[in-house]
């Protein structure tokens, strides 16, 4: 269902698509995380979506923003001056490294020895790459990702006074639900037993058949402080999940037609501007605004696509629907992955206007 005043917003669209971001709402549901965390730290992942606007909704509800880049670390910084900064991510460059940050997720023995080399303090997580069984994701960060035993081992003798190790990190997957998620939490937590903070990173599941669904924070919330011990702090990091649902892209049908029996619709715009959907294999959902007078088909499979020249460029496959000529389309789930991802200029179409609404 789409919000009301997104549906407004919508309805008076141009032919330049957009992406119409819902502020309160992502206000509301950011709200109603950090309510059912009980006293877990929460960091926003900034790689989901790095929209200024939509950071400083989330800042009074975060404790702080995981950051992968000495880009993303420049403009959260400039946005949120002495905001905690979690800084990780593979790949680090010496120039990374010297950055001021809360905490640095060092990836590998070879990391830290280059910090320590720096000569600066620091205080670190040990990212692990344990090995643990994982159910029912849709991704995991195995590969390359962290360290091993043998990895966690060859560092721990490594530390100094100037740099501290305060706890480990682990991102295992993402796309779970919260009782897979807190079955993990519990052998994390084993794992890092004796570590003053554990950093259970994000992976929380939001599942784009199903736009009304959200993950069970309150379930999550209430385990993890059934297994934090006295003292510890525990952190997660979301990006997905706080943000998906707060983003729409919008834009219009400019062509209906069938080719070899199939129906499709052609809109203005394309996976240039909202790559989710090709990155993940799925159907975006959206909803048809009839606008149209135009050619059109009723209440059967129509294929979505969009302006660029690759079969690639699909919204949405054979999905029941009617649609014409100059409606307008509204898809949802885009606050996440969505146009920060998507390779902007291919074939130089223009880019999509964005729209904050707060009323």
């Amino acid at each position: 269902m789409i919000p009301a005043r997104v549906r407004e917003a919508a309805a008076r669209l141009g032919d330049t698509p957009a992406y119409l971001y819902d502020l309160p709402g992502l206000d509301a549901h950011a709200r109603s995380v950090r309510r059912a965390l009980r006293g877990v730290e929460l960091y926003y992942a900034v790689k989901a979506n790095p929209d200024p606007r939509l950071l400083r909704v989330l800042e009074p509800h975060v404790d702080g923003f995981e950051v992968s880049s000495a880009g993303e670390h420049a403009h959260v910084s400039a946005l949120f001056p002495g905001k905690p900064l979690a800084l990780g991510g593979p790949g680090k460059t010496d120039a990374e490294l010297r950055l001021p940050h809360h905490r640095l997720h060092v990836e590998s023995p070879g990391e830290l020895r280059r910090l320590l080399g720096t000569g600066l303090e620091a205080d670190v997580l040990l990212r692990l790459n344990p090995g643990l069984p994982v159910e029912g994701a849709a991704l995991t960060m195995s590969g390359p990702f962290g360290m091993d035993e043998a990895g966690v081992a060859e560092c721990l003798p490594l530390f100094t006074g100037r740099v501290r190790q305060r706890g480990v990190h682990a991102h295992l997957a993402s796309g779970l639900e919260a009782a897979e998620l807190l079955r993990l939490a519990a052998l994390l937590l084993a794992l890092g037993d004796g570590y003053e903070e554990i950093n259970l990173g994000g992976g929380m599941a939001v599942d784009y058949a199903a736009p009304e669904a959200r993950f069970g924070w309150e379930e999550y919330g209430a385990g993890l402080a059934g297994l934090r011990r006295p003292g510890q702090r525990l952190r997660i990091e979301p990006g997905r999940a706080l943000t998906a649902y707060c983003g729409f892209y919008a834009t219009r049908v400019v062509d209906v037609k069938r080719v070899r029996g199939r129906a499709y619709a052609v809109l203005l715009g394309g996976t240039h501007h909202l790559r989710t959907p090709v990155t993940k294999g799925h159907d975006q959902p959206f909803t048809v605004l009839p606008q149209g007078r135009g050619e059109g088909v009723a209440d059967e499979p129509v294929t979505l696509v969009g302006q660029l020249c690759t079969p690639k460029d699909v919204f949405a496959r054979d999905v029941v629907t009617s649609v014409r000529v100059g409606d307008v389309v509204v898809f949802a789930m885009a606050g996440a992955y969505a146009w920060n991802i998507s390779h902007h200029d291919f074939l130089m179409h223009p880019h999509p206007e964005f729209r904050h609404l707060t009323g």
